[in-house]
């Protein structure tokens, strides 16, 4: 005899939703609102439309989405919004290098560009503990650049992971970089919290870049020129095969 029939679990359709507004940036929402205010009280129509414009973008720049991030053990998410703009072998800084960091050997580092019209929450790529936020103060190049790493205004943070399995302990660390137009990295995180994958750790104020540094025992699951999400996209997973892609 044929057990019962099981029925199928109601379908749920997720809704689109309009992002909510960062705290951090209320007071940059309101101080262009009330200019643009003020511009259409004095002057009217005419030169409070952009005002009101550069309100809008202000509130669009500190969006704060809700993101989902896949579960699973070796699998590291993307910190950051924007386009994969570099993936290759480097030094890594001195302030993540040493026992205490990720090493001395050179490891992939994979960039991640956010121009002003991305989302500048940052999260973080694994579960685990933070044992490092570096911040060091610097310069304002385009972010684009390859010396950003070293000449901007940057923060580095190491995230300890949880044991995996087989026992192995793991580090992943990134830096968030100052760009062009930023002025400020906004920390959310201190050394010794507890962080799970995807979390918001901070944000970069108005345009930037953030750099992983993948550990040799995983393999870069992005391509050069795609478009990264952050707590999403699967940066780089234990074992596999490095992806590959075609521009179209």
């Amino acid at each position: 005899m044929l057990p019962p029939e099981t029925p199928n679990p109601p379908a749920e359709a997720v809704k689109w939703r309009i992002p909510d507004l960062h705290p951090e940036g209320r007071k940059y929402v309101a101080i262009a609102g009330v200019i643009a205010l003020v511009a259409l009280v004095w002057f009217g129509w005419f030169v409070a439309w952009p005002l009101i414009g550069i309100t809008l973008w202000v509130a669009l720049f500190f969006r704060d989405p809700v993101r989902v991030t896949p579960s699973g053990e070796g699998l590291i998410v993307s910190p950051a919004d924007g386009l994969v703009s570099m993936i290759q072998r480097v030094p890594v800084p001195r302030e993540l290098a040493g026992p205490n960091g990720l090493g001395d050997a050179p490891l992939v580092r994979v960039s991640v560009f956010m121009s002003v019209f991305d989302v500048h929450i940052n999260r973080t790529p694994i579960a685990g503990t933070v044992k490092q936020v570096v911040y060091i103060s610097g310069k304002f190049v385009n972010a684009e650049l390859d010396k950003a790493s070293e000449d901007n205004e940057r923060q580095h943070i190491v995230v300890e992971g949880r044991p995996a399995a087989d026992g192995t302990v793991r580090r992943i660390g990134f830096t968030q970089i100052a760009g062009l137009l930023a002025r400020r990295i906004v920390p959310f995180v201190k050394p010794g919290d507890m962080v799970a994958a995807g979390q918001r750790i901070g944000l970069i104020r108005f345009g930037s870049r953030l750099d992983v540094y993948l550990p040799d025992d995983c393999t870069c699951q992005v391509v050069l020129g795609q478009r990264s999400v952050a707590g999403e996209t699967i940066l780089g997973r234990v074992g596999g095969t490095t992806a590959v892609g075609v521009a179209q």
